[in-house]
């Protein structure tokens, strides 16, 4: 993403800190931790992939996790809810008490492939698509956190109609945070997987709106529109590019081998919508630029339920130290560090399971799932 365009994006998404990152636990196969470096190419192919790419189909041969089972790709989607209107896309496996996962930017359902199979033989495991991402519909709509927090209380009212945990990656971390704060009858635990948000800085002080001028109005904010949808038009199509897909795909995961048809298919497959380009100018321009209101205190300050982070401490977006902060200003947390990056659930997928299975197993939210 041009810094000329949003250059305080990253920070206000991740909240990056930079400092000594603590060890985990060993992996399993040998395999190279995720490089996850921001740039702005990156970042922008992450906004392109949310709205949908138009790109070259794929085989889907490549093998998956050894050991690991996986959800089988489809690609005309699994289920659909209608939304105020809007077509949503989720999965759903399993039977016994409900969770519900929830993806990060520009990811989909399928990016908890090596998850749902392993925690839907003992629970429900639903995953679902946030409007203007994966499967979902590319509403023309102006994108904010709390429109995410709506869609996932709705979906836990209409479908899933029992006590639920929340589990999210990301972006789909904080959306889980504002849901469970929102419906706190129905939601009855959190899990956190690197998550966006930020903590509010108690030294800053409101700026009182000012007056826009003519000048303001009339000139220099239609050029400041018309220049961002330039740079970001031309960012747009350069992602669409096959070869620039393997390459920030590559970028994202250190071991390449994980690269495979499966996850460049679900990133790029929602396709050939005619609001992709509008979608990725609106998340670029309006959601990612307004950030700070919503902080990581206020949210958790509404909270009662457990609270469990399984957090790779490589991740440069949002380190240890964001998941440190979080179990120091809300006690009833758990802390799980992982040697991996942002998305360690599609990393050491077996590690996360593991944490997952063994943290919703504890007595007092288990009997918080099956009470009804």
């Amino acid at each position: 993403m041009s810094s000329s365009v949003l250059p305080s994006a990253r920070t206000e998404l991740f909240n990056p800190i930079h400092e000594t990152r603590f060890n985990g636990l060993t992996r399993p196969f040998n395999c190279n931790r995720s490089k996850c470096v921001m740039n702005r190419r990156s970042f922008a192919f992450r906004g392109v992939a949310a709205a949908g790419l138009s790109v070259m189909g794929s085989s889907l041969t490549a093998q998956p996790v050894q050991g690991v089972e996986r959800l089988e790709f489809k690609p005309e989607g699994y289920n659909f809810w209608t939304w105020r209107g809007h077509k949503i896309h989720y999965v759903v496996q399993g039977e016994g008490p409900p969770v519900v996962l929830i993806h990060g930017f520009g990811a989909s359902a399928f990016h908890w492939r090596y998850n749902i199979p392993e925690l839907a033989k003992k629970y429900k495991v639903y995953a679902i698509d946030l409007l203007g991402f994966g499967w979902s519909e590319k509403a023309l709509i102006d994108y904010d956190a709390m429109v995410w927090r709506d869609q996932v209380e709705d979906f836990l009212k209409e479908i899933v109609k029992e006590p639920t945990v929340l589990v999210g990656n990301s972006l789909g971390g904080f959306t889980a945070l504002v849901a469970a704060a929102g419906l706190p009858e129905q939601v009855v635990g959190v899990a956190l997987l690197n998550s966006a948000g930020q903590f509010g800085n108690p030294n800053s002080v409101a700026k009182e709106s000012e007056e826009e001028t003519a000048l303001q109005k009339f000139i220099l904010k239609p050029l400041k529109e018309v220049f961002q949808r330039v740079v970001l038009g031309f960012l747009f199509w350069q992602a669409k590019q096959p070869a620039r897909v393997e390459s920030v795909l590559k970028s994202v995961y250190k071991n390449t081998a994980n690269v495979d048809d499966y996850l460049v298919e679900s990133i790029i497959m929602p396709a050939a919508d005619p609001n992709a380009g509008e979608v990725y100018y609106r998340l670029m321009t309006r959601f990612m630029t307004n950030q700070t209101k919503y902080t990581l205190d206020s949210v958790l300050s509404k909270m009662s339920c457990p609270l469990l982070l399984v957090w790779g401490d490589l991740d440069p977006w949002v380190g240890p130290a964001k998941a440190n902060s979080i179990k120091a200003f809300y006690p009833n947390t758990t802390l799980v560090n992982l040697q991996a990056g942002h998305c360690p659930h599609d990393e050491v997928p077996e590690l996360v399971n593991t944490a997952l299975l063994d943290w919703l197993s504890t007595s007092p939210l288990k009997a918080s799932l099956q009470t009804v």
